[in-house]
């Protein structure tokens, strides 16, 4: 068999995202004249390059599983995987080259059909939740079976980390800093780096021993392809591939076309599906844990577009940013940080200042030796956060376009940052807002964070937080098998919840529908609901489901809801909760008594909201339990206090249950248990009442002391969740006990000279507010 041909062939090794890389991609395409570019990706996306005219990175390839799996998170997150390109990508060089010079175009990497089988099998046990398929370029993966046998240990750095065995033969103690230097600070018109980096890798790889199984494959099925793409007749082919692959690619011709073939035998694989998608700086960035990740993407982006110049303009750009944080930052300030980027550059050796010295520079001489203003600006800039975006015809699930429709019409713009929403539910277009937000937590697509939401308040305004993130995306992949509309699909995922839920999810489900106006899948709801509550006999789970059903019926107005039969059901399981109170806190011990609390207060607050015959029955029923002498100390003292709050027990009724609980013949325990339950939420109670504190002054003075130290720790749990100014009020009411009243009053002494302005304006304030009145 005559040998290929690889004359023609021209392998450029790169680095995945650096500004050096992608210039010295675009100069050697140049010099080349490709008749045919192979680029290191999936070939499921040959079909989405024609899109790269229209894209504006950074973007990202998606491929994911035609039919997402249901129910298995592992399996889930194992079926997708993310190639992001930036701006500063070589491999986006080589697209865009291809895309304006008419150069037929390929990806050549193993295809995502098996890569995401393979993670899917695996996806059994961890699974690879991360989901973004590292683009190994210099940076390999982790290979899976390492030894701890100092040879191997070796052989396996060779292979992981071979960027720092290049960077230690060449004096540098710093890998990413050597490749800066090398590669991504270069100049416009020096000569090609590409073969210096492939004569490098080469040495690095005969010295790491064979490739690992995966890393095997896919270089196997990139020769397959180049082969192919030689026999076609392209007379000048280019490969864009990491630099760890370059010398397997390069020598194409060494290698048996049969042993390839035979080492891609009988893979398995899944049926996918590929498309463009925006990506952020955020998820570029190393410390995102994306693998073949760089420190700063905004620095590398300020290197590829600002080529001229770009200390001084990037120095520019950060006084601009400390002037807008309020900072005075003359032309002086960038004039000498520029000197000392430069200066410093010249003492390390190094052919450009890079982003070390340009920051010592900016906290040296801009921020004036102050680090922590220095930080800000450095973080904000070394990141440079964006977001791409991607065309209309690009492929999208139905799911995808109906959001981006919703997004276009109520103008939510999809950021890469964190944004407050404030919305204000009596104008139709934030009611649809917030709409929309609430489906999309119904399908899981975690767009917007409810802050301060009011639902518990029950007011007209809901706050949210909104940040876009790409895998969004993928969620709204997976949720496109409930619906191709929002709507539709949020109204079958709640009614597939509604069959899985218990009682208190049925409740926060049903709260969920209303907030999210699914009315299609509110009945349903509803009806399970219904149903459960009536067979439902564990008075916790009830107590559990009441609040969200409660405020739901109290403040389906604002939205517009009939809360009639919310009503119903509300009202119906707190009757049941009313006569199954007694037996449910018989015999509960401390910490079960004040998990119980928990409940009590929650159902008291919702019974506040159904007010009415509700409200009255659910006191009633708290008014007799109260009355019981078996009843755990906790929940004694709370039902006294709300009893107290709502005014069902006068004030001396309530000091004769309080001389009851501290008297001399209850366990001191108990009693301490008694008062933590009724001073629970406040103590000004205290304040106010001098008699009641003086009946607990007495129980305390009258314990002894083995006793007194073993309910002391429970006493300070009590008071310790008090503010401090409440516990500074209620020593000083204990003060007064002891006939110190004046010399209390008299601790902070008034200065009355000082005082009579403020007394003047108050006066004439209050004497102009009853003339108005009048």
């Amino acid at each position: 068999m005559a040998r290929l041909d690889t004359s023609g062939l021209h392998v450029l090794g790169v680095r995945h995202h650096g500004p050096g890389s992608a210039r010295a991609v675009r100069a050697a395409l140049a010099d080349i004249k490709p008749d045919a570019v192979l680029i290191e990706g999936p070939p499921e996306a040959d079909a989405l390059i024609p899109l790269v005219g229209e894209l504006e990175p950074p973007v990202a390839l998606l491929v994911h599983l035609a039919d997402p799996p249901r129910g298995d998170a592992a399996a889930s997150a194992a079926g997708w995987a993310f190639w992001p390109f930036a701006a500063f990508s070589p491999e986006w060089e080589a697209l865009r080259y291809a895309a304006e010079h008419g150069v037929p175009v390929r990806f050549c990497d193993l295809p995502a059909a098996h890569t995401l089988a393979e993670r899917m099998a695996r996806a059994g046990g961890t699974g690879e939740p991360d989901g973004a398929e590292p683009a190994d370029g210099p940076e390999a993966d982790t290979e899976e079976g390492a030894t701890e046998d100092p040879e191997s240990v070796g052989r396996d750095r060779l292979r992981l980390d071979p960027l720092g065995v290049l960077a230690e033969a060449a004096g540098y103690d710093d890998a990413e800093r050597w490749w800066d230097d090398v590669v991504e600070q270069r100049g416009e018109g020096e000569p090609s780096p590409f073969p210096a980096i492939a004569d490098a890798m080469a040495a690095v790889r005969e010295e790491s021993g064979p490739e690992d199984e995966r890393g095997a494959r896919r270089e196997a099925y990139m020769r397959q392809v180049l082969r192919a793409t030689l026999k076609q007749g392209h007379e000048r082919v280019a490969v864009v591939c990491g630099a760890w692959h370059a010398p397997a690619l390069r020598g194409v011709a060494d290698f048996p076309a049969a042993a390839d073939t035979a080492l891609l035998k009988g893979l398995p694989k899944a049926k996918v599906s590929a498309t463009w998608v925006p990506w952020t700086h955020g998820r570029l960035a190393s410390d995102s844990g994306y693998g073949a990740g760089v420190t700063a993407p905004g620095w590398y982006h300020h290197l590829y577009t600002a080529p001229d110049l770009p200390v001084h303009r990037w120095l520019t750009d950060a006084a601009r940013l400390l002037r807008e944080e309020g900072h005075h930052v003359s032309s002086s300030h960038v004039i000498e940080g520029v000197r000392l980027a430069e200066s410093l550059a010249v003492l390390r050796g190094r052919p450009l200042a890079g982003l070390d010295e340009v920051s010592e520079a900016l906290t040296a001489v801009l921020c004036e030796g102050e680090p922590a203003r220095a930080a800000l600006v450095h973080r904000t800039m070394a990141v440079g956060e964006r977001m791409g975006s991607v065309p209309p015809t690009t492929p999208m699930v139905p799911l995808q376009r109906d959001v981006i429709a919703a997004q276009k019409r109520l103008r939510i713009k999809a950021e890469p940052f964190d944004r407050d929403l404030d919305l204000d539910l009596r104008k139709e277009g934030h009611r649809e807002r917030s709409v929309l937000l609430h489906r999309l937590r119904m399908l899981d697509v975690a767009w917007g964070d409810p802050r301060d939401t009011p639902a518990g308040k029950g007011t007209f305004r809901e706050s949210w937080r909104v940040r876009w993130e790409p895998e969004l995306d993928v969620a709204l992949i997976e949720a496109s098998r409930w619906g191709t509309t929002v709507a539709g699909a949020a109204s079958a995922r709640a009614a597939e919840r509604a069959a899985e839920a218990d009682l208190p999810g049925l409740t926060a489900l049903t709260e969920q529908c209303l907030l999210a106006d699914l009315a299609d899948a509110l009945p349903g709801v509803l009806t399970l609901l219904t149903d459960r509550a009536a067979t439902d006999g564990d008075v916790t789970h009830l107590m559990g489901a009441l609040p969200p059903l409660a405020r739901s019926a109290r403040y389906g107005d604002v939205r517009g809801t009939d809360a009639a039969h919310l009503r119903a059901v509300a009202e119906q399981i707190l009757r049941r909760v009313c006569v199954g109170l007694p037996p449910a806190v018989h015999g509960l011990d401390d910490d079960a008594a004040a998990r119980f609390v928990t409940h009590i207060d929650h159902t008291h607050s919702a019974a506040t909201l159904l007010g009415g015959e509700a409200l009255a029955e659910w006191e009633a029923a708290l008014a007799a339990l109260a009355r019981r002498e078996t009843l755990p100390g906790r929940i004694s003292g709370r039902l006294n206090r709300m009893l107290s709050d709502a005014g069902h027990i006068d004030a001396e009724e309530l000091r004769r249950r309080l001389g009851l609980a501290m008297s001399q013949g209850t366990e001191p325990a108990a009693a301490a248990a008694w008062l933590e339950g009724f001073l629970q939420g406040s103590g000004l109670v205290l304040v106010h009442d001098d008699r009641m504190l003086g009946l607990i002054d007495s129980w305390l003075l009258g314990l002894p002391e083995e006793r007194f130290s073993a309910v002391l720790p429970l006493l300070r749990r009590t008071f310790g969740a008090f503010d401090a100014s409440e516990r500074r009020e209620i020593g000083e009411a204990a003060g007064r006990l002891g006939g110190t009243r004046a010399a209390v009053r008299t601790r902070v002494p008034v200065d009355v000279e000082r005082a009579a302005p403020a007394l003047a304006t108050a006066l004439a304030i209050l004497t102009d507010g009853r003339k108005r009145a009048s």
